[in-house]
């Protein structure tokens, strides 16, 4: 057929499964069958032969995986840049792919030879011509994206791949027509979901199942409105169906077992070309020394991790060991990361572990003037608990009165430069307070730096452990909710932090919502993390998804408490649309009361917290007056306190994993108190869920 769409494929001839380089291969090793292999390509080659024009390069010996020519390179016009495979399996499909291109008259760009780049198995053009959507994390280096943007001119913007099984961009990425996006979240880190969703709106991203997902349906084949792939769900293949696509499936379970599916076989040689391209690229480096003993106190592995897991890449330029047991050793290594924001987090994590910048490269620190008392510039570098310098006027000069959690603020005095910490709360309007990471290096000495191994400056290491079952008394609870829910009663809930470190804020956030609670008692830390989880996804650093430290999370909080001064109130923030989600999102927006009670150990606080003490026993007596039920939700001394000011005839439930501290508000004598001994993030999903049994009119009938 006549057709300006072309793609090039590899006959399969000598395909097999003969190694393994990914997990699809794992146990598959000469597992195939050719026969069946040649069966399925043809299905694809004639359904593609059908709407576009298909060439082929020769296949070749030795080279079993030159079928899957997505690999071959990323091509845009005339110009092509020819993969570098990160396997040495690969490696020799590299001459003829480049000996194919350069007889079809296309212009050739090469990688330097160490810069791993697998083409368009990791490189996607959005299929209007706006961008390139390149991936890295597996195969493809993040260092070989500016390359992309210059010799392609065109912008591209770097997605971190995170599952393995997902190895390449293509296998869970698939840009369709007219904008569309068809993806696995979950094979990204949150960045790049987070740049996904600034790119493409929500009513055209398509996001799949794992089950869709493992049948790489998102290594598909798009031409115009037509869907190429080896298998969808009825459900995937409906929502396409219903934007205007219609999908088209071909088995290609052989090539399944080496890890590849319909866009695996194909790489489009014909993209469109829009006039204002433009080359760039977001991503950033940056060259850092560290000094020490990096190998024996495991620096260097720390470093190179941190980077790494952070959403970077890096090169060590030079090395020097040091050649006996006392002496250190140095190193300059290269960091790239997809942003400036990537970026400066990695950064912070380094300078914790000793890191600076080249002295010839950075000369000053960078300040901003305190906006107002209390209230810290944004991106201010947040101190730790080791010795810290900063650099001024091409001189390291010492951080006074250092401790964590707090700001740097730079002064002129008649005796020179001087810098001290500073709390959040201590600052005043037009304070000098560093800001980012540049010039900024911690100092310990080799001791400290032995004994620190693996350990980093984090918290909560630790997961949650799950108790005995509790549905009979949750079901009981829930009937007393809605009961006094629907006579307008008064339910009001004590809670600590732990709630959201286990996951149940969204469900006490949606019980507030519908209705279930009249008022809520807490103190600062429930309130901070609530918003750090709205805000940044995490609580204590720790990532609510995926339930592990994020580098440089135990920032987060003092980020948040900074971020709620600058507003003045929590209400004023939520009205301003800066926190959008969350239980104290929930209080201001269904005007549910609230009192936070502070305590010695606050950061911040928050300008909610009540810090005086008598005045926050007062607040907490005025929401508790009226009450016909009071939740108490993993808060030892919060709810001590609550149960030693609420009269007799309130319902008290006391849920908390330590049973001391069920016991306590048991032993006061109140018949109507139910302990009940288990980690609170379960106990609030299944309150959640039973309430919803309990809402809902059909199974209301079926319980009649």
């Amino acid at each position: 057929m006549t057709s300006s769409i072309r793609f090039l494929m590899c006959a399969p001839d000598h395909y097999d499964v003969d190694y393994v380089i990914n997990p699809w291969m794992e146990g598959n090793v000469h597992k195939s069958s050719r026969d069946r292999a040649v069966e399925q390509w043809q299905g694809l080659f004639h359904i593609l032969k059908d709407r576009a024009v298909v060439d082929l390069v020769k296949p070749q010996k030795g080279v079993p995986d030159m079928v899957f020519t997505a690999n071959a390179g990323l091509v845009l016009g005339n110009n092509v840049v020819l993969s570098r495979f990160f396997h040495k399996e690969r490696q020799g499909e590299e001459p003829f792919f480049k000996e194919w291109f350069e007889s079809q008259g296309f212009t050739v760009y090469e990688l330097p030879k160490d810069l791993p780049f697998e083409g368009a198995g990791d490189a996607l053009l959005d299929r209007e011509g706006r961008w390139l959507w390149a991936g890295y994390g597996f195969r493809s280096e993040l260092d070989s994206h500016p390359y992309l943007a210059k010799w392609l001119d065109i912008e591209v913007l770097s997605l971190r791949l995170m599952d393995e099984r997902f190895y390449h961009l293509d296998t869970c990425f698939c840009p369709l027509a007219n904008g569309y996006l068809l993806y696995y979240p979950p094979a990204f880190d949150s960045y790049s979901n987070r740049l996904i969703e600034l790119r493409v709106p929500a009513e055209k991203r398509i996001a799949v199942s794992e089950k869709d997902a493992v049948n790489f349906a998102c290594n598909a084949v798009n031409v115009d409105r037509v869907v190429i792939m080896n298998k969808a769900s009825d459900e995937l293949k409906e929502r396409l169906g219903n934007l205007g696509f219609e999908v088209l499936e071909t088995p290609l379970t052989e090539f399944l077992k080496a890890g590849g599916a319909a866009k695996c076989l194909t790489l489009r040689v014909t993209e469109p070309i829009i006039p204002d391209h433009r080359a760039i690229a977001a991503v950033e480096s940056r060259v850092v020394r560290m000094d020490g003993h990096l190998l024996d106190a495991g620096l260097i592995n720390q470093a190179l991790d941190l980077i790494v897991e952070g959403g970077g890449s890096f090169q060590v330029l030079n090395f020097q060991l040091g050649e006996q047991r006392q002496s250190t050793s140095s190193a300059d290594v290269k960091v790239t990361a997809p942003s400036h924001e990537v970026m400066e987090a990695i950064v912070a994590q380094l300078i914790d572990l000793g890191a600076v910048p080249p002295p010839q490269e950075v000369c000053d620190i960078i300040w901003e003037a305190a906006p107002q008392d209390g209230v810290a510039p944004d991106d201010f570098y947040v101190t730790t608990i080791y010795p810290t310098e900063v650099r001024v006027n091409c001189e390291w000069v010492k951080v006074q009165k250092q401790r964590m959690d707090g700001a740097i603020v730079v002064s002129e005095t008649a005796n020179g430069i001087t810098a001290h910490c500073k709390l959040l709360r201590d600052l005043k309007q037009g304070d000098r307070v560093v800001v980012g990471v540049e010039g900024i290096r911690t100092v310990r000495k080799t001791e400290s730096r032995e004994q620190r191994n693996t350990q980093e400056f984090s918290f909560m290491g630790s997961g949650v452990s799950s108790e005995r079952r509790v549905e009979l008394v949750v079901e009981q609870i829930a009937w007393e909710m809605r009961q006094i829910r629907d006579q307008g009663g008064k339910v009001v809930v004590t809670a600590g932090p732990v709630v959201i470190h286990t996951g149940g804020g969204e469900h006490l956030a949606g019980l507030i919502r519908q209705g279930y609670v009249q008022a809520l008692l807490g103190g600062n830390a429930i309130a901070v993390h609530d918003m750090e989880q709205s805000l940044m996804g995490t609580s204590l650093g720790v990532d609510m998804k995926r339930g592990v430290s994020v580098r440089g999370g135990h920032r987060h909080h003092l980020k948040v408490i900074n971020t709620i001064r600058r507003y003045g109130s929590i209400a004023n923030a939520v009205e301003q649309g800066v926190v959008t989600s969350g239980v104290l999102y929930e209080c201001v927006k269904n005007n549910v009361p609230f009192a936070l009670a502070g305590s010695i150990r606050d950061d911040g606080p928050l300008p909610d917290t009540q810090m005086d003490l008598i005045k926050a026993q007062e607040d907490y007596a005025r929401l508790i007056e009226g009450a016909d039920l009071i939740l108490m939700l993993s808060s030892m001394l919060h709810s001590i306190g609550v149960g030693n000011m609420t009269p007799a005839g309130v319902k008290m439930v006391c849920v908390d994993i330590n049973p001391a501290v069920v016991t306590k508000l048991s032993d006061r004598g109140s018949v109507e108190s139910v302990g009940v001994v288990t980690d609170v993030g379960l106990f609030l999903s299944l309150l959640t869920q039973q309430l919803e049994r309990l809402t809902s009119p059909y199974k209301l009938a079926q319980l009649v």
